[in-house]
């Protein structure tokens, strides 16, 4: 398992839990998707199974070393006591479940009719807890309201606002940030040692302190997709030859994940300019935000034409010199 990096504060609160004897049974680790909580989850549940069967681990805050027993068992997953709910790929097509189904909440039903079996002790990890099915939540909310011995539920969530409030309310909340630049860089290089620093640089702003969004990029030069905003937004394009170099790349079919890394980056790059405006100059950005929001979002799904979306968000960024001349 790969070190967690950041949210001192996160992992203080646990570990003084775990230390006071009281540990609560129903833990939501909520915040922006990306920021980590999953590895958090992980990583306690670990730190968890470990103490409880011995011997303790002697690393500091939720480290456990991967020569543990318990830490191999989990990496193989072959702990009878730990449990992993998430989405799982389609075995025809591999594409990844749009939900968690009922069926995997009820598969916990023959855990809890028996004993722990290696410690006092079972953890559930599902991440996330949003990506349940209705049935599911509602299945899920018995085990929280009748809590099983000995069991620790860690529930990430991105959107907690959207939660059952009767789930909410049995859960202790653990809030989750975005990390600091310079962790995010330590993530990063951790997870792309072959990566120069230019790109990890490139990542570390894009990702916005969430090292999973940022992963998202790597290998799409983001960086060239940036400096083209940049300078599309700064001349305005006045003779559309920017933006038509730049659908035309982002419509060949080999270029499809930097086609939607584009569709991601686009707003956001709106959004920030926006930022530094007033009047309105920010009332013309904050439009412009909102039709490229509204064109990137729908425009996969839509099977809308690449080089025709790509150069309409051109267009709208444009609009940022222009709104700024005028």
């Amino acid at each position: 398992m790969t070190s967690l990096v950041g949210h001192a504060h996160e992992i203080a609160a646990f570990m003084d839990a775990m230390a006071s004897g009281r540990l609560h049974h129903a833990w939501l680790l909520a915040g922006p998707q990306g920021v980590g909580k999953g590895r958090f989850a992980d990583a306690a549940a670990l730190r968890m199974l470990a103490e409880a069967a011995g011997p303790p681990p002697m690393a500091p805050g939720l480290e456990v070393s991967p020569d543990h027993p318990i830490a191999r068992l989990i990496d193989a997953g072959s702990h009878p006591d730990f449990r992993r709910l998430q989405r799982l790929p389609n075995e025809r097509t591999g594409d990844l479940a749009r939900n968690i189904p009922i069926a995997q909440v009820r598969s916990l039903q023959g855990l809890f009719a028996t004993t722990p079996s290696l410690s006092p002790r079972r953890v559930i990890v599902i991440d996330a807890i949003d990506d349940l099915e209705r049935a599911a939540a509602n299945a899920l909310l018995k085990n929280l309201e009748e809590p099983p011995a000995d069991t620790v539920f860690l529930l990430v969530s991105h959107a907690p606002g959207r939660l059952l409030p009767t789930i909410r309310s049995r859960c202790r909340v653990l809030r989750f940030g975005p990390l600091a630049p310079e962790e995010m860089a330590s993530v990063l290089r951790d997870e792309l040692p072959e990566a120069d620093a230019d790109e990890i640089a490139a990542l570390v702003r894009v990702g916005e302190g969430a090292p999973g969004r940022a992963l998202g990029f790597a290998g799409l030069d983001i960086a060239g997709l940036d400096q083209a905003m940049a300078s599309i937004a700064a001349t305005g394009d006045p003779a559309a030859a920017s933006r038509t170099a730049l659908a035309k790349a982002l419509a060949l079919k080999a270029a499809q994940p930097r086609y939607e890394a584009f569709l991601q980056r686009a707003p956001g790059f709106i959004a920030t300019a926006a930022r530094t405006r007033s009047g309105q100059q920010l009332a013309d950005a904050l439009k412009l935000w909102g039709d490229a929001r509204d064109l990137a979002a729908g425009a996969v799904g839509l099977s809308l034409d690449p080089q025709s979306v790509v150069f309409e968000l051109g267009t709208l960024i444009a609009g940022l010199a222009r709104r700024r001349a005028a």
